[in-house]
């Protein structure tokens, strides 16, 4: 694993007032996502709950698709806010969307809402990863 490095200040700032954006009337557990882009930007995003339970939307899918929409290709970092007094990480399916758009080596930083931190590496959430390089029509920029 790469050195172990702490949250970035802005990330953290950013994906705790996402946090309280959360919309999350049924499971009320509320979290927040900020990404850095390959250029520096920061996009956020936080979940988004309704009737039909499996309709809801994950921060960090939230976050993934603004980052598309402003013409972004690369997450850099990544600070996900969640409730409770331990972090919560990713979702399976979101550390695979981040896969997408990040190498194995992309810091996620989990943050409970009583501050505790799990600073850890994608490739440690998601070993022997699969990615769009092992396609043949590989979309990611050389």
């Amino acid at each position: 694993m790469s050195e172990r490095r702490e949250p970035d200040p802005e990330l953290l700032a950013a994906a705790t007032e996402a946090h309280r954006q959360a919309y999350c009337p049924y499971s009320h557990y509320r979290v927040g996502a900020a990404i850095r882009t390959g250029s520096g930007a920061v996009i956020t995003g936080c979940n988004v709950e309704n009737a039909s339970y499996p309709l809801g939307s994950c921060a960090e899918a939230g976050a993934i698709a603004a980052m598309v929409l402003a013409g972004e290709r690369s997450i850099d970092e990544i600070v996900v806010v969640t409730d409770g007094d331990s972090p919560g990480t990713p979702c399976g399916g979101c550390r695979q969307r981040l896969r997408e758009f990040a190498g194995p080596g992309l810091w996620v930083h989990s943050v409970s809402s009583d501050g505790a931190v799990l600073s850890t590496t994608l490739d440690e959430l998601l070993p022997h990863s699969f990615g769009p390089e092992f396609l043949e029509d590989d979309p990611t920029p050389s």
